[in-house]
């Protein structure tokens, strides 16, 4: 309900002549202090949009009178760094990877470099110490779907796996069920053969020679005939005891059934080559490299 505005009897103010139950509302003006620096933020919101990048356009935006651009001030210390790096990063181009793993400070400083950009480029993937995930390959064990030495390391590093270029790798785990090469309870018996490989136990009454002549037909043309598989490929040993995305029953199955076709992203282009080098080298030194 309202009222015509009075002074509220027991604190002497003006009301502004609204009054629920009984409770009259105040006139009670906001604080000059208050509103001046409300006024002054204004003014410096108003200041900022001039001076500052602000606005947005329809491809760019306001530059602002400074041309102040956090990218471009992150660029100018990046090369500021390289400088300070200067002959050792030179020397670093230089040298074959090979000779860099012979030299104790090339290699600390390749090792410095590509824990950093590993962190900041890697890690999302593999994990901060690169003991990897489901579907992300563990890099300090010696199980490499496509090599373990320093050069085939930096081949994937720069082009990928089934990153859709000219060189990168090839090969996938095919969708034997999704494609209708195999029937359901076929799958089943070849994921238990394949689970038997690496001593893993087997459904009851589960057939072998089945399984075994399955596994023949089908997948020794990747794995080979004894499931040790092909690092040409990309095709996992299968005996090792070490599973990319799960050993269990159901999971081999789901393998089988619907393939597989994890991407490995292309650095070459998105990287210096010197960042590369540095990338292969802490990779290669993480315990697994061979």
């Amino acid at each position: 309900m309202t009222d015509h505005g009075d002074i509220d009897s027991v604190s002497g103010t003006a009301t502004t002549g609204h009054q629920w139950d009984g409770i009259k509302e105040l006139n009670t003006p906001l604080p000059k202090w208050w509103l001046y620096t409300f006024y002054l933020t204004i003014i410096w919101a108003v200041g900022y949009w001039i001076v500052y990048p602000a606005w947005p356009l329809l491809r760019s935006n306001t530059p602002g009178i400074l041309h102040y651009s956090s990218r471009a001030n992150v660029a100018v210390e990046l090369a500021n760094l390289d400088k300070l790096r200067g002959e050792k990063m030179a020397a670093l181009s230089a040298a074959s990877l090979a000779d860099i793993e012979k030299d104790p400070a090339l290699l600390a400083l390749a090792r410095a470099r590509g824990k950093t950009v590993f962190g900041d480029n890697c890690a999302p993937c593999h994990g901060s110490g690169a003991a990897g995930a489901k579907g992300y390959p563990n890099l300090n064990d010696d199980d490499w779907l496509w090599g373990g030495t320093l050069d085939q390391i930096m081949q994937t590093i720069r082009y990928g796996a089934r990153a859709g270029n000219a060189k990168t790798h090839e090969g996938q785990m095919l969708a034997f069920g999704k494609e209708g090469v195999l029937k359901p309870d076929q799958i089943v018996t070849v994921a238990n053969y394949v689970r038997s490989l690496s001593g893993l136990p087997t459904r009851p009454g589960y057939d072998a020679a089945a399984g075994a002549k399955i596994f023949a037909e089908n997948c020794t043309a990747c794995h080979g005939e004894n499931g040790k598989g092909n690092q040409e490929l990309g095709a996992p040993d299968l005996t090792d005891k070490i599973w990319l995305y799960g050993s269990d029953e159901a999971t081999v199955i789901e393998t089988i059934t619907n393939g597989r076709s994890g991407v490995m992203p292309a650095w070459e282009g998105r990287l210096d080559p010197v960042t590369l080098k540095a990338m292969a080298i802490y990779v290669h030194s993480l315990g697994g490299g061979k």
